[in-house]
């Protein structure tokens, strides 16, 4: 199955999880698209200044693959600088959140895995 970009649906959540701005997500499959256990695989963009605010992951596992720019990481209580290529992977009860303190987007691949 080839999926392209125009076919794909675009979202905007406003300060999402408690965060700070607009929040872009792009989700590349839908739930319905995907046979298994996903219940998210997306592109988010996060702009200069935005961020996801904390958030637990009980019973899941969510995993960010940065792609461009830079930004910081709550993880577990551990704050990170992340950039492209780092991966951050959260669940079993732990919490995290994820800020552009950067000049230019922060975007990463998002996908959430429930056990």
């Amino acid at each position: 199955m080839i999926k392209r970009s125009s076919e794909m649906t675009v979202e905007i959540r406003e300060k999402m999880r408690g965060g700070n701005g607009s929040i872009r997500l792009q989700h590349i499959f839908n739930t319905d698209e995907i046979m298994g256990k996903c219940r998210l695989f997306s592109r988010i963009t996060l702009e200069p200044g935005c961020s996801i605010g904390l958030h637990q992951h009980d019973k899941e596992e969510e995993v960010y693959y940065i792609l461009s720019g830079t930004g910081t990481v709550d993880d577990n209580g551990e704050i990170k600088t992340i950039g492209p290529g780092d991966a951050i992977k959260t669940g079993g009860g732990q919490v995290h959140s994820i800020s552009n303190n950067g000049d230019e987007p922060l975007e990463f691949l998002a996908v959430i895995i429930l056990f």
